[in-house]
Protein backbone atom coordinates (compact mmCIF):
# COMPACT_ATOMS: atom_id res chain seq x y z
CA UNK A 1 0.00 0.00 0.00
CA UNK A 2 1.48 3.34 -0.79
CA UNK A 3 1.74 5.64 2.10
CA UNK A 4 3.68 9.05 0.94
CA UNK A 5 2.47 10.87 -2.12
CA UNK A 6 5.22 13.05 -4.58
CA UNK A 7 3.52 16.11 -5.59
CA UNK A 8 4.92 19.02 -7.30
CA UNK A 9 3.08 22.67 -6.79
CA UNK A 10 1.53 24.57 -9.16
CA UNK A 11 3.31 27.98 -7.91
CA UNK A 12 5.67 26.96 -5.16
CA UNK A 13 6.53 27.82 -2.09
CA UNK A 14 8.89 31.54 -2.34
CA UNK A 15 11.03 31.53 0.45
CA UNK A 16 12.73 34.50 1.59
CA UNK A 17 15.85 34.41 -0.77
CA UNK A 18 13.16 34.59 -3.31
CA UNK A 19 13.77 30.16 -3.91
CA UNK A 20 10.67 28.45 -5.64
CA UNK A 21 10.38 25.62 -4.02
CA UNK A 22 7.70 23.40 -5.88
CA UNK A 23 8.63 19.55 -5.04
CA UNK A 24 7.38 17.53 -1.64
CA UNK A 25 5.73 14.77 -0.55
CA UNK A 26 2.49 13.50 1.26
CA UNK A 27 1.92 10.95 3.49
CA UNK A 28 -1.75 9.95 4.09
CA UNK A 29 -3.59 10.75 7.33
CA UNK A 30 -4.70 9.04 9.97
CA UNK A 31 -7.16 9.32 12.41
CA UNK A 32 -4.94 11.16 15.27
CA UNK A 33 -3.97 13.40 12.97
CA UNK A 34 -7.63 14.88 12.53
CA UNK A 35 -8.16 14.65 16.30
CA UNK A 36 -5.59 17.03 17.06
CA UNK A 37 -5.99 19.20 14.36
CA UNK A 38 -9.61 19.34 15.49
CA UNK A 39 -8.65 20.10 19.05
CA UNK A 40 -6.12 22.74 18.18
CA UNK A 41 -7.03 26.16 19.70
CA UNK A 42 -6.68 28.22 16.20
CA UNK A 43 -9.27 26.14 14.80
CA UNK A 44 -11.47 25.66 17.91
CA UNK A 45 -11.45 29.54 17.07
CA UNK A 46 -11.60 29.77 13.47
CA UNK A 47 -12.98 26.22 11.52
CA UNK A 48 -11.46 27.56 8.49
CA UNK A 49 -7.78 26.64 9.86
CA UNK A 50 -8.29 23.24 10.15
CA UNK A 51 -7.16 22.91 5.83
CA UNK A 52 -3.53 24.09 7.47
CA UNK A 53 -2.92 22.63 10.34
CA UNK A 54 -4.27 18.89 8.84
CA UNK A 55 -1.41 20.18 6.23
CA UNK A 56 1.15 20.44 8.35
CA UNK A 57 0.95 17.37 9.84
CA UNK A 58 0.58 14.93 6.38
CA UNK A 59 3.48 16.96 4.51
CA UNK A 60 6.40 15.42 5.08
CA UNK A 61 8.77 16.92 2.77
CA UNK A 62 8.80 20.23 0.64
CA UNK A 63 12.06 20.11 -1.23
CA UNK A 64 14.60 22.69 0.08
CA UNK A 65 12.43 23.32 3.03
CA UNK A 66 13.62 22.31 6.98
CA UNK A 67 10.63 22.32 8.32
CA UNK A 68 6.57 22.00 6.89
CA UNK A 69 4.68 24.69 9.53
CA UNK A 70 1.52 26.21 9.68
CA UNK A 71 2.82 29.65 9.25
CA UNK A 72 5.03 28.16 6.02
CA UNK A 73 1.47 27.19 4.85
CA UNK A 74 -0.29 30.48 5.03
CA UNK A 75 2.54 31.77 2.78
CA UNK A 76 1.32 29.64 -0.23
CA UNK A 77 -0.26 30.98 -3.13
CA UNK A 78 -4.57 30.11 -3.13
CA UNK A 79 -3.77 28.01 -6.19
CA UNK A 80 -1.07 25.58 -4.07
CA UNK A 81 -3.03 25.51 -0.91
CA UNK A 82 -6.27 24.64 -3.28
CA UNK A 83 -3.70 21.81 -4.86
CA UNK A 84 -2.70 20.05 -1.70
CA UNK A 85 -6.42 20.75 -0.05
CA UNK A 86 -7.56 18.34 -3.38
CA UNK A 87 -4.42 16.23 -3.01
CA UNK A 88 -5.32 15.42 0.49
CA UNK A 89 -9.51 14.67 -0.60
CA UNK A 90 -8.16 12.01 -3.26
CA UNK A 91 -5.21 9.84 -1.02
CA UNK A 92 -7.29 9.95 1.69
CA UNK A 93 -10.97 9.46 0.54
CA UNK A 94 -12.09 6.00 0.39
CA UNK A 95 -14.58 4.09 -1.58
CA UNK A 96 -17.84 3.51 0.06
CA UNK A 97 -18.64 -0.51 -0.41
CA UNK A 98 -21.17 -1.42 -2.77
CA UNK A 99 -22.77 -4.74 -3.19
CA UNK A 100 -24.44 -6.03 -6.47
CA UNK A 101 -27.99 -6.41 -6.44
CA UNK A 102 -30.83 -8.12 -8.53
CA UNK A 103 -34.72 -6.48 -8.40
CA UNK A 104 -36.48 -9.94 -7.34
CA UNK A 105 -39.61 -8.18 -9.90
CA UNK A 106 -38.07 -7.26 -13.13
CA UNK A 107 -34.44 -8.40 -13.24
CA UNK A 108 -32.57 -5.23 -13.19
CA UNK A 109 -29.11 -5.38 -11.61
CA UNK A 110 -27.81 -2.22 -9.64
CA UNK A 111 -25.43 -1.17 -6.81
CA UNK A 112 -26.03 -0.16 -4.22
CA UNK A 113 -23.71 1.01 -1.13
CA UNK A 114 -23.45 -0.74 1.72
CA UNK A 115 -24.16 0.95 5.09
CA UNK A 116 -22.71 -0.48 8.32
CA UNK A 117 -24.51 1.91 10.87
CA UNK A 118 -26.81 -0.06 12.98
CA UNK A 119 -29.87 2.21 13.20
CA UNK A 120 -32.59 1.87 16.40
Amino acid sequence: MTTIYEFELPKGYVDANGTIHKRGKMRLATAGDEISAARDPRVLSNPAYLAIVVLSKVIVEIAGVEIISTPLLEQLYTADLTYLQDMYQRINDVEIPAMQCVCPECGHRFETPVNFIREG
